[in-house]
């Protein structure tokens, strides 16, 4: 019933859960209560992975069908309980603000997974550094390098330059593990043998990204205007700025569809990379029974 509100109990903190039946992606008609599903099935696996990172939500509070907002301080009613981190930033859009700081929720439990879940926090943002036992923001512990199509190219075209930027990657000793972004393209993730400094991790990246542009000219740009990305993959390196934040893996997007950011295999990208159809965006239905069967494919090798 629309408006029905449940007390229930998660890891022994109580939450007020509420429009369990409220539709919140119309072409598929799946409800808020499958989302909640879907993150407290998945919550073994992702939470580790936001294991002390702020986190930036996109709400929908009508479904995918309506408006959405980003979000990135804690909201007024935010439980005593929900950890929270005070980050310096240099941003204005109308952020409530402690002195020039931004104060993120940070998600360490399922508790606080399935308290955002309830407010239509669709998607789970984070940066590409954690904060330490002080609260601070270190220096960033992995690089992201997000694969985005312009048309007519798509995950096809983005598998093969995967294969491309996985190559560059390994010569600087990194090793690449893939992410369909849940949307049109890929994400690559590489975990840094030692933290740097959000512009240093940048500069990596963007070297990255320059000459693998140099190198393809027509199958790849490092450059962000989107008039010059027709039929190329925009290799965007910039979400490793310290104040940007990537979707983060096994988060649901807020698409027409329930599609999540999914890691995958790299078998699956060079079958993506040979056969347009080989590799597709992943469901949330499908990204479980796929961890219940394989594991966490995201799960650092090192």
């Amino acid at each position: 019933m629309a408006g029905e509100e449940l007390l229930v109990d998660v890891e022994g903190r109580t939450l007020r859960i509420s429009n369990l039946d409220k539709v919140m992606y119309p072409a598929t008609g799946t409800t808020k209560g499958e989302v909640l599903q879907y993150y407290a099935r998945i919550a073994p696996t992702l939470l580790p992975h936001l294991t002390d990172r702020a986190v930036t939500r996109i709400r929908w509070p009508h479904g995918t069908g309506g408006s959405s907002f980003f979000e990135k301080n804690a909201p007024g009613g935010t439980p005593s309980w929900v950890r929270t981190v005070s980050v310096p930033t240099t941003g204005s859009r109308g952020e409530s603000r402690h002195g020039d700081r931004l104060v993120f929720p940070v998600v360490d439990d399922l508790a606080t997974l399935t308290w955002m879940a309830n407010l239509a926090a669709l998607e789970l943002h984070v940066h590409q550094w954690r904060v330490g036992r002080n609260g601070r923001p270190r220096n960033a512990d992995r690089i992201v390098i997000d694969l985005d199509p312009g048309d007519p190219a798509g995950l096809h075209e983005c598998c093969q330059v995967a294969l491309l930027v996985r190559e560059r990657l390994a010569e600087r000793g990194l090793e690449a593990r893939p992410v369909t972004s849940g949307s049109k393209g890929l994400h690559l993730y590489a975990t840094l043998p030692r933290r740097l400094a959000p512009a240093d991790s940048t500069e990596l990246a963007k070297q990255v990204a320059e000459e693998l542009s140099a190198a393809h000219p027509r199958r790849v740009t490092a450059i962000m205007t989107k008039a010059r990305r027709g039929g190329k993959v925009f290799l965007d390196w910039s979400q490793n700025a310290g104040s940007k934040t990537t979707i983060t893996p096994y988060s649901l997007r807020g698409r027409e569809r329930p599609y999540v950011a999914a890691p995958v295999s790299w078998s699956e990208v060079e079958a993506g990379a040979e056969d347009p159809l080989g590799l597709e965006q992943l469901r949330f239905e499908e990204v479980v029974e796929r961890v219940e069967e394989r594991g966490d494919l995201f799960a650092d090798p090192s």
